[in-house]
């Protein structure tokens, strides 16, 4: 099966290549914008025809489509998550290969969820952000296309190879630089957030599932579990071996500074401040500056409702997130 994956150097993308690569039945070719991309093509400003002339001169099985923007102005998410898949399914319907397209879509789409709810594909979208809009925008093209498709509506990816801007990689890096220093004391905000975390390890596998079923419409990829920032924070803590306190800011419902123990999986932990830009500052003016909402539009709290994904791809996750935290940790450790 020739198999054409597009972004394959993003986060996801490098673990949706590996897994297919180690699959002896599939032929891999990469296209995107890089230099290191097997083909040379960008979505956001190239034709559908070249596309099309590109698709009838390889014709591939399957088109995975992991490229994509997750920071930027609204004109710059159109463009990268909406226009590329526009180009995408155009080109396929002209093109005579009738290849598959999986297209990975992300919990954005949804936006707010009720606390202690589990979001189910037929849940009403109403992103909360630009990102969000443009992904389901890309979502609503690809499901009214006519093609043999489906979405996988990736919820909070984390793993080894996580952005270190993302709140996890905010985290470690706050983390690292305080066990450098020799700091005995962390002080974190923007902890409340519940997020439904997913090693990326399984995103790509249930990629691949995807790309061998006959699934159509929106599949949720994510645990079914939606965990506190604070918790994570304490099992990251604990396998890092951080011997300091970590002290929680912006307490929900009182004033002043909250100590928080570290060492029980069970007991609340802090967070890093969510959203901003990195800097060389301490690890405490990294923690603890003012921070914006959770940047994903997506409120307080989102759980993904997995039971499509385990009836109609036959996936289950399998990673739990203490050991996708410590493939974080290890690589924030190399660099100690």
């Amino acid at each position: 099966m020739r198999v054409l994956l597009i972004g394959a150097n993003g986060y996801l993308g490098r673990y949706v290549a590996d897994r297919l690569l180690a699959d002896p039945a599939v032929q891999l070719t990469a296209l995107g914008r890089g230099d290191d991309a097997d083909v040379r093509f960008d979505l956001a400003t190239g034709s559908p025809g070249a596309l099309t002339r590109f698709l009838d001169a390889v014709h591939p099985g399957v088109i995975i489509n992991c490229a994509g923007a997750t920071r930027g102005g609204a004109r710059e998410l159109t463009r990268h998550n909406t226009v590329a898949v526009a180009t995408i399914c155009e080109s396929l319907r002209r093109s005579g290969c009738g290849a598959r397209l999986v297209q990975l879509g992300c919990a954005a789409e949804y936006g707010p969820s009720q606390p202690g709810s589990s979001t189910a594909e037929d849940a009403v979208p109403r992103p909360g952000g630009p990102y969000g809009v443009s992904k389901l925008a890309a979502t609503e093209l690809v499901l009214g296309s006519g093609l043999d498709a489906v979405v996988l509506r990736i919820f909070s990816p984390v793993g080894p190879g996580t952005p270190a801007g993302s709140p996890l990689g905010r985290l470690a890096e706050a983390m690292r630089r305080a066990m450098q220093s020799g700091d005995g004391e962390l002080k974190l905000s923007g902890l409340g957030v519940q997020r439904d975390f997913v090693d990326v390890r399984d995103v790509a596998r249930a990629v691949h599932a995807a790309s061998l079923s006959a699934a159509q419409g929106v599949v949720n990829i994510g645990t079914g579990r939606a965990v506190r920032l604070r918790d994570a924070a304490a099992v990251l803590a604990r396998v890092a071996g951080y011997g300091g306190s970590l002290h929680e800011l912006d307490v929900p419902h009182g004033g002043g500074q909250h100590p928080l123990a570290h060492g029980h999986p069970g007991r609340t932990q802090g967070l890093p401040g969510i959203g901003a830009p990195r800097s060389e500052a301490t690890a405490e003016q990294l923690a603890a500056a003012p921070q914006p909402p959770y940047p994903d539009g997506c409120g307080a709290w989102q759980q993904a409702d997995v039971r499509t994904a385990r009836d109609r791809l036959g996936w289950r996750p399998r990673i739990n997130l203490e050991e996708s935290l410590a493939d974080i940790w290890m690589e924030a450790a190399c660099r100690i």
